[in-house]
């Protein structure tokens, strides 16, 4: 069956350049090649391969690599006649080697079907057979030949279902069906009911198996030739095989008589092959003497083309060496010439790098933005929910656990702030915040918190606090525990086996203010006199020979800010080996007395009792924590999840106050605003973000946001503004 399809192959090249105009010496060789196809067409392999030695020797001498492999495609196609397919694979093999070279897919197609075919049909080795098929594939799907297209798919198919691989070998038969009902040719039929057939004899589906074998019968008896006798044959075998598979036996051995008949009188056909091929034995080795001869010859006229090559480059080589000559008589000018190329790179450098430098700082900013905001929301929620739990739980606020907690979230949240911030210090845009709190309870929340880092370095920590200090005092709490943890830290984390003590005196108390000392003492490592001015440089840590130690080495410069931001300066007393001592004063205000700040509270409940305020707000853990907040201030919330829901809301139902996170899925809080303030409503509108303020206060103005929280805030804060906001256009 693939003996046919190859000289198809072979034909239709032939006949497909036959009719092109070339050059007198390709022209010639297609017409030698031509005249092969005609013999071997009729089996004279004979003459069939003297035209093909004559194409070969002329193609090699023009090194036409098309026409090569046609020559070497042509050799193997008579070896094939005479069932030498180990020496018709090493022409065709030959040929692919020249083929590469070439453009034409249908050659290439045409050498991988016919080495393919030979590697199947003779059983010689399927893995290398349905490699060569999956090019031949790839090629005559370029050419969108039908005809070839559908052959090409029943020959791999058919190499699968020999190594019994009919999962993979089904897909190609299912590209070729629809291929063979447009052809309606006699061969492709029979061998696609053939597969068929085999395909179902596996699955033990005997039915359709028979169905498909008997219709292949038919059709190979609507002819005599010899190629359809030796289809019948092999359908003869299959069906066979298949009823003793399903114990049918006398079927089976009615089959198999069948097939032994026909394969007697093929053999003595293919026998008679076999004496011409005895006869050709000597004339195949001559012929491969020959084309060795003709590739020696080739070699050498590369070899000399090559050094012809090699005089031609030095020839050029001198030519250069001569124009460089000639154009150094321009010197001068072309160093003028290299000197603005030089400066000309160097300014468009410096512009590059500068707008790398302006990048990098945006990209800097961006991080800071977005970090601030990742860090914020959920540190909102956490100090949210503490105090939730504080309310809901009286007892509970009062335990030593619970301050703890509550100093760790506010110490992390001023933490996240300044080490976010650090680059803004000097700038001031971190502000103070006045906060009522007792220093005793401060000192013992820290020492709560810590204490696992006081005892790791084995060290003994004292507290002495001056009792004449105020019970409460007014200022920036949590700044003050940042300055005092970061001293204390560092003391601890260099000494061992040591003691450090904080020591707080009051110095002088009047005109409201009391002014404190403090005073971080230790027996540490020291720190060296030339080092001393260098602790308090960001990101600086002191290297020790013996020790490693850990940290971000931005401590001591974030209290050197925050002490400045309180209006003092720290200073520093040390000597190596024998410890440290750090100390600066701050000033706090008095608190005022317990009446006035009831009277305050009773006030602002009353103004707050009756106020009906919108939350915006997508985020389910903040809603909880904003919602709690405001009911503690007797307000009463209505709560929506999305811009739009919530201008919708606006327009049916009068609010006194409108709190809007800026980051919602559809609309942002300013597009919000923007909209309120457009349909001329004057309701205040709160924003609540986790950006700095900085950061979006152009837009909050120009959108009509009448102020902005920054997450976490104070329920005092946010108290303070409803009153002034709220209060005075509700009753005033």
């Amino acid at each position: 069956m693939r003996k046919k399809i190859s000289l198809l192959f072979f034909l239709f090249i032939s006949n497909l350049f036959f009719a092109q105009t070339e050059t007198p010496q390709i022209k010639e060789i297609k017409d030698i090649i031509a005249k092969s196809g005609e013999h071997l067409s009729k089996l004279e392999c004979d003459k069939s391969m003297l035209y093909a030695k004559t194409a070969l020797e002329k193609a090699m001498i023009i090194d036409d690599p098309e026409q090569t492999a046609r020559a070497y495609n042509l050799i193997g196609l008579n070896l094939e006649q005479y069932s030498d397919y180990k020496k018709a694979i090493f022409f065709y093999q030959k040929g692919l080697t020249y083929v590469d070279k070439t453009s034409n897919d249908f050659v290439k197609y045409a050498i991988h079907t016919n080495l393919a075919n030979c590697y199947c049909f003779k059983k010689i080795e399927y893995k290398k057979g349905i490699y060569h098929y999956k090019q031949a594939i790839n090629f005559v799907n370029l050419l969108k030949d039908d005809y070839a297209i559908m052959f090409a798919n029943l020959n791999i198919t058919s190499a699968y279902f020999a190594v019994e691989d009919f999962n993979n070998g089904i897909r190609y038969l299912k590209v070729a069906e629809k291929y063979i009902v447009k052809q309606n040719d006699l061969e492709s039929k029979i061998m696609y009911n053939s597969l068929l057939g085999g395909y179902y004899a596996n699955k033990n589906d005997f039915i359709k198996s028979e169905i498909y074998y008997k219709t292949a019968l038919k059709f190979c008896n609507e002819n005599t030739t010899e190629f359809l006798e030796s289809n019948a044959a092999e359908v003869y075998d299959d069906i066979a095989r298949m009823y003793a598979k399903k114990k049918d036996f006398s079927s089976a051995f009615e089959y198999m008589d069948k097939y032994n008949e026909l394969k007697d009188k093929l053999y003595e056909e293919e026998h008679s092959q076999v004496e011409k091929q005895s006869g050709m034995v000597s004339v195949l080795n001559e012929y491969k003497k020959q084309i060795n001869h003709v590739e020696f010859e080739k070699n050498q006229q590369l070899e000399l083309i090559n050094q012809n090559k090699k005089v031609t480059i030095l020839l050029f080589v001198l030519s250069i060496i001569l124009v460089l000559l000639l154009l150094s008589l321009y010197k001068n000018y072309l160093f003028f010439q290299k000197t603005n190329l030089f400066l000309s790179k160097t300014n468009k450098e410096i512009k590059i790098a500068k707008e790398k430098a302006e990048e990098l700082l945006l990209l800097k900013s961006q991080f800071i933005s977005t970090i601030s905001h990742e860090l914020r929301t959920p540190l909102y929620g956490v100090v949210g929910i503490i105090d939730i739990i504080k309310d809901e739980n009286p007892k509970l606020a009062k335990s030593d656990y619970m301050k703890s907690l509550t100093f760790s979230a506010n110490y992390l949240l001023s933490l996240v702030n300044d080490v976010l911030q650090l680059s803004k210090f000097e700038s001031r845009v971190i502000k103070l915040e006045d906060n009522e709190f007792n220093i005793f309870d401060e000192i013992n929340a820290i020492f709560s918190s810590s204490n696992m880092v006081y005892n790791q370095n084995n060290n003994k920590i004292t507290f002495d606090i001056d009792p004449n200090i105020p019970d409460y005092l007014i200022g920036d709490n949590s700044r003050l525990a940042q300055i005092l943890i970061n001293l204390l830290d560092n003391s601890l984390k260099f000494t061992n086996e040591g003691e450090v003590t904080l020591t707080i005196n009051l110095i002088d108390n009047e005109n409201d203010y009391s002014y404190l000392k403090f005073e971080v003492k230790d027996t540490g490592i020291g720190i060296a006199a030339e080092d001393q001015k260098l602790i308090f440089d960001n990101f600086v840590q002191l290297k020790n020979k013996f020790t490693t130690y850990q940290g971000t080495g931005i401590g001591l410069s974030i209290v050197h800010y925050l002490i400045e931001m309180f209006e003092s300066k720290i200073e520093i007393e040390s000597e190596l080996g024998k410890g440290s001592a750090f100390y600066f004063t701050i000033k706090f205000k008095n608190r005022c007395n317990n009446e006035q700040l009831s009277q305050n509270i009773n006030s602002d409940s009353g103004v707050l009792d009756s106020i009906n305020v919108l939350l915006i707000e997508d985020n389910k853990i903040n809603q909880l924590v904003t919602q709690k907040t405001l009911n503690k201030l007797k307000c009463k919330v209505d709560i929506v999840e999305s811009g739009n829901e919530a201008l919708n809301l606006i327009n049916n139902k009068p609010f006194d106050l409108i709190i809007t996170d800026i980051n919602l899925p559809d609309i942002s809080g300013f597009e919000i605003s923007k909209n309120i303030r457009e349909l001329n409503i004057e309701t205040p509108v709160f924003a609540i973000t986790a950006y700095s303020y900085e950061e979006i206060k152009p837009q909050a103005i120009v959108s009509g946001i009448d102020y902005v929280f920054v997450k976490p805030f104070k329920i005092e804060v946010l108290s303070g503004k409803i009153r002034e906001f709220v209060y005075k256009n509700n009753y005033n």
